[in-house]
């Protein structure tokens, strides 16, 4: 029996491909050990449990940025969260730790080094963090989403995902798609969503620009996120909804998407061979615009800037592109070179070189 310990959390990023890996571990080998590890403040707290995983906890103690009061105790409260991790692993039986990222994973590397335990690193992002920076340089493996991402030894794995997106069927649920969102399914439609929080730029150039859209002979599937004051307009063609809790839904009807390009959403449409116009967020370190890279340079995605996304700019750019089938088919044909659904199954196989080293 192997035991595995998956270290990360604190965001849907990093807490949906640990996930995802725990899922694929435990469905090869019911009589193998998963636990994760994680922080009592990140989202692991909540999604972990309600996925029927024993979570375990070490301190939360973020890398120091300035030269302050918290600076002077990182040190020692590290060393702390270390010996926490490294406790767990002996007293556990730990073979294997595999880190994706966030507050646990910094801690879980140096322990799994000191314990003599290999440990394997995922990177969502096209711009790592520093735990996994750090993590890279004395891994027994190191796999990254996308092309480019720069970590010492990293091989693309691409991203694990949620089982609905891979085994997504899209021709068979596209009617049952087509149902649940009040629209026709033998219309090409066209979808745009901005995260679970929707997206403001997003929703004011497509409300200003649905028409041209429907004049393009396209239906329009818009997710406006919950906090979104966007009218609907009520007409056929055009559903706004505020929230979606099946996304394997509007992916199945989707022919073309125009999205913000978090890791695991640009993940995803690649995987599923959709082509896309990325809108990414603009505040942060330019992540986004650096996941969708990878998809942009292969043909299978365009990306527009935040700041020029406007009505006007869905009038003269993307209505063209819906207007054009064999564009439409060129990025779709390069999406599905780009993308993959064997994220899980390219990360274990790293896990389980690691074990046989």
């Amino acid at each position: 029996m192997t035991t595995t310990l998956l270290a990360g959390g604190g965001t849907a990023g990093h807490v949906n491909p640990l996930l995802a890996v725990a899922d694929g571990l435990r469905a090869r080998a019911s009589d193998d050990d998963v636990l994760v590890l994680g922080t009592r403040e990140g989202l692991e707290a909540r999604l972990v449990p309600l996925r029927g995983y024993e979570l375990l906890f070490v301190d939360k103690v973020p890398f120091p940025r300035r030269p302050d009061r918290a600076a002077a105790a990182f040190p020692s409260r590290f060393r702390r969260a270390v010996a926490q991790v490294r406790r767990i692993i002996r007293e556990r039986g730990v073979d294997v730790v595999v880190g994706f990222g966030g507050y646990a994973s910094a801690p879980a590397y140096v322990a799994a080094r000191w314990e003599r335990v290999p440990f394997v690193v995922h990177e969502a992002n096209a711009k790592p963090g520093l735990a996994n920076v750090l993590g890279a340089r004395a891994a027994a493996g190191v796999g990254v989403a996308f092309e480019g991402t720069p970590l010492r030894g990293a091989r693309v794995v691409g991203m694990p995902l949620r089982r609905e997106i891979v085994e997504l069927d899209r021709d068979a649920l596209r009617p049952e798609a087509a149902a649940h969102f009040g629209l026709d399914a033998a219309t090409p439609t066209l979808l745009v969503f901005g995260g679970s929080l929707g997206a403001q730029r997003l929703n004011e150039a497509f409300g200003g620009a649905w028409r041209d859209v429907l004049g393009a002979g396209w239906q329009v599937l818009h997710v406006t996120g919950e906090k979104s004051d966007l009218p609907d307009p009520g007409v056929a063609g055009y559903a706004v909804v505020r929230y979606v809790d099946r996304m394997d839904l509007a992916f199945a009807l989707a022919d073309f998407i125009v999205s913000r390009s978090g890791a695991a959403t640009v993940s995803e449409i690649s995987a599923l061979g959709i082509p896309a116009v990325y809108v990414p967020y603009a505040v942060g370190n330019g992540e986004q615009s650096l996941n969708a890279g990878s998809a942009v340079r292969a043909g299978a995605a365009r990306l527009i800037p935040d700041a020029e996304f406007t009505a006007d700019r869905v009038r003269s750019e993307i209505v063209p592109l819906l207007a054009d089938a064999d564009g439409r088919a060129a990025m779709r044909a390069a999406a599905d070179r780009t993308g993959t659904r064997a994220g899980t199954e390219n990360v274990i196989e790293l896990v389980d070189a690691a074990l046989s080293r």
